[in-house]
């Protein structure tokens, strides 16, 4: 994730109709199942909870060099699979897919730095757990130092994002991006990183936890003092899983309550700071 997202969405909302029965700090409404599951115990010892995930937003959710699922959701969510003895299911897709594969049910969620602001109405959401922060990333030394320094210059960003929704038509930042000579979007950031690093692109448009996990290590980049913008990140499943949404709360209090969370934020630093759980 630093949503979309972490990350805004392309299409918002043409996936779901029913009315919002939630706000951002928990999901409430009456227990249901999740679809296609059995009634009655339905999230019991034994329930596959499948995990959907961007596969390609480190340090949230991403397949490391090893082929491992890995990263502070993937370990989120395998530490609430052990409270309930559940099994888990990783179901990592493009970013861009995510609507298609709820819908679809191959997962019981999106959990992956996904942003809520801006599409509250469009999903259950669970609590939020992390804040994060949309900035300008450049190499140093470079004539960029303002956002009106970004004028003519060849910016990227990931599709999908919070970012890339900021700087899109009718975005927030859209008058912002007319003043670039272009705005180039890629499908993930690492991508993105990559151009800026062969200097193909002057700037990266990037979520700070996300941009800070790519530039751990590195010396030679630094953010722009201003910033794009802010936003929360929490668990967007489909509106009638209530129950399951209530089950994965109440797994996130305890896993607060009892140190899981801190311990697990801390094997990434570059985020740890922006995760509100327990706090």
């Amino acid at each position: 994730m630093l949503n979309m997202n972490r990350r805004q969405f392309i299409s918002a909302g043409m996936l779901f109709a029913a009315p919002t029965v939630l706000g951002l700090v928990g999901c409430g409404g009456s227990s249901s199942a999740s679809s296609g599951a059995a009634s009655g115990d339905a999230y019991g010892e034994g329930y596959t909870f499948k995990h959907g995930f961007d596969q390609e937003y480190p340090p949230y959710s991403f397949i490391d060099d090893n082929g491992q699922t890995t990263g502070f959701d993937v370990e989120l969510a395998q530490a609430v699979c052990k409270h309930y003895g559940w099994e888990y299911q990783a179901v990592p897709f493009n970013w861009d897919a995510k609507d298609a594969e709820l819908q679809a049910g191959s997962c019981d969620c999106i959990w992956s730095g996904f942003t809520v602001n801006g599409r509250e109405d469009d999903y259950l959401w669970s609590k939020t757990y992390s804040d994060n922060v949309q900035m300008i990333l450049v190499k140093k030394g470079s004539e960029i130092k303002t956002l009106a320094d970004l004028a003519g210059k060849k910016v990227g960003v990931q599709t999908a994002t919070s970012a890339f929704q900021m700087l899109d038509a009718e975005g927030e930042q859209e008058e912002l991006a007319k003043t670039f000579g272009k705005l180039e979007v890629y499908p993930d950031y690492t991508t993105a990183f990559t151009e800026l690093k062969a200097g193909a692109i002057d700037a990266i448009a990037i979520d700070v936890t996300a941009g800070n996990h790519l530039i751990d290590g590195e010396t030679d980049y630094e953010y722009l003092a201003e910033e794009l913008g802010n936003e929360q990140y929490a668990i967007g499943f489909r509106k009638e899983d209530t129950a399951l949404c209530d089950k994965i709360n109440e797994a996130l209090d305890a896993l607060a309550a009892d140190g899981t969370v801190a311990e697990i934020a801390s094997h990434y630093p570059e985020i740890e700071e922006y995760i509100t759980l327990g706090k």
